[in-house]
């Protein structure tokens, strides 16, 4: 339990507090000497603990930053006094670290190590996203891509949270199908350049052939990228993969998890190893490129599973290769049936693929952390030289404006001279985005029209 007398910031110190363990209880009182000076007391365990801080910010925006970050770092600090334990991240707990390393400038490595206490591995790890993204980084509100919703799957796994929906058990798919192309064809109207179009879900193409076929056929145009999560071996075929060639679809996700077929049940796959492996080739005779998705770990596996997986992937020699790391997230059944995740042999996991793909021609492009995860890690992706994924910058670098359609779709605005993003998210469900699709489309004419 967090008690603090700056209740706005409650939630921010239980995340860092929460990365100790739960159910701890915290007392954190921050006191202001003028505009300048900070002072954090904090009271845990038994121990105290005073903190202060000068601030330094350009703008009411920015000061608030500040004040949650040092509110932040003397929780962590009080932790790690009374745990004796550091974390990879440090003080860090935002999905985003390589866009604050962006914010802080030339100074930022020196930042992550002696403010944040970051790792050197981790801030290492940074400095080379970085270096990988230059040919791609655009300044801020200059670029425009497109997100597609297609929130359904032929079976929920068991780590998934996404509000995904079995596509056997959906009465209105007709009804949707019709909906999301007139939200893409309204979003073709806007007076914006579409740099990327990324088509995600779910497994957009559990759809049948022909409402995929209707879909495609909506997005066709001129893009530098056009991505489509394909997802679960299981759902592809010739037929999918004849539409997106025809419709200029250029990057394909083909994501395996794991290449054990005891772990592919365990979490609710209807497919194995091999039949990863065979659609990965039918996909490339079509000369897309591929990303590889790998989840470090997953239930039961143990450091040489995931390494006998990681290993498989990196043999296959996809453009991209993304490690996740598990995240028990509500919603999920592997949530409902599991305590807090142990990181146990996920560290070791995450720097053996680091290393190994690495090894194998592959640099890390992009990153981003999530709650709950194991180990307190992060998911990185990885490409081979000049195939990375633009549109995955672009969304976790945020200076790109994304025009999401369909249930659950997020689009943002980014005002680069204000350093200000809007956000306005669709219904999660079908059935209400289904009643509010011409309103959903009117706010966007506003915003980006």
């Amino acid at each position: 339990m967090i008690y603090t007398n700056l209740e706005n910031l409650s939630n921010e110190i239980s995340e860092v507090v929460n990365q100790f363990g739960i159910d701890l209880d915290l007392k954190l009182t921050a006191r202001f000497d003028g505009e300048n000076k900070m002072m954090v007391f904090t009271e845990f365990s038994g121990k105290e603990f005073k903190f202060e801080y000068k601030l330094t910010y350009d703008g009411p925006l920015e000061k608030k930053r500040v004040i949650k970050r040092f509110i932040k770092l003397s929780a962590y600090k009080t932790m790690t006094e009374c745990f004796g334990e550091k974390l990879p991240w440090g003080a860090l707990t935002g999905i985003r670290p390589t866009k604050l390393a962006y914010q802080q400038g030339e100074r930022w490595q020196k930042f992550f190590l002696d403010v944040m206490d970051v790792s050197p591995e981790k801030t290492n790890l940074i400095a080379e996203i970085l270096s990988s993204q230059k040919p791609y980084y655009s300044p801020m509100g200059s670029v425009s891509d497109l997100f597609v919703s297609i929130p359904f799957c032929p079976s929920r796994c068991a780590y998934c949270s996404f509000l995904s929906s079995e596509i056997s058990k959906l009465k209105r798919l007709d009804e949707y199908v019709d909906a999301l192309i007139f939200e893409i064809e309204s979003a073709k109207k806007l007076p914006l350049k579409y740099k990327c179009v990324y088509v995600g879900g779910g497994t957009p193409v559990s759809l049948p052939d022909e409402y995929f076929d209707r879909i495609m056929n909506a997005l066709s145009g001129d893009y530098r990228e056009f991505t489509v999560e394909a997802g679960r071996p299981d759902c592809i075929t010739k037929e999918k993969l004849d539409i997106m060639k025809r419709y200029g679809v250029t990057r394909v996700c083909v994501n395996p998890q794991t290449f054990l077929d005891k772990t592919l049940q365990l979490i609710g796959r209807r497919h194995s190893a091999a039949d990863v492996i065979e659609k990965y080739q039918l996909v490339k005779s079509y000369g897309f490129d591929v990303n590889m998705d790998l989840i470090a770990g997953l239930p039961n596996e143990s450091f040489e599973d995931f390494c006998y997986s990681l290993d498989k992937a990196a043999q296959l020699d996809p453009e991209n290769i993304t490690v996740h790391t598990l995240c028990l997230k509500k919603g999920s059944k592997l949530k409902e049936n599991s305590a807090r995740l142990d990181a146990g042999d996920v560290a070791k996991m995450v720097d053996y693929a680091h290393n190994k793909l690495k090894l194998s021609g592959y640099l890390p492009y992009y990153l981003y952390r999530q709650k709950y995860m194991a180990g307190n890690l992060e998911n990185t992706g990885y490409t081979k030289n000049g195939k990375a994924c633009v549109y995955n910058i672009d969304i976790m670098e945020e200076y790109a404006d994304i025009v999401a359609c369909g249930a659950n779709g997020v689009s943002k605005k980014v005002y680069g001279g204000e350093d200000r993003i809007e956000r306005f998210a669709s219904p999660k469900d079908v059935d209400t985005y289904l009643s509010k699709v011409e309103q959903i489309i009117e706010q966007k004419n506003k915003v980006f029209g």
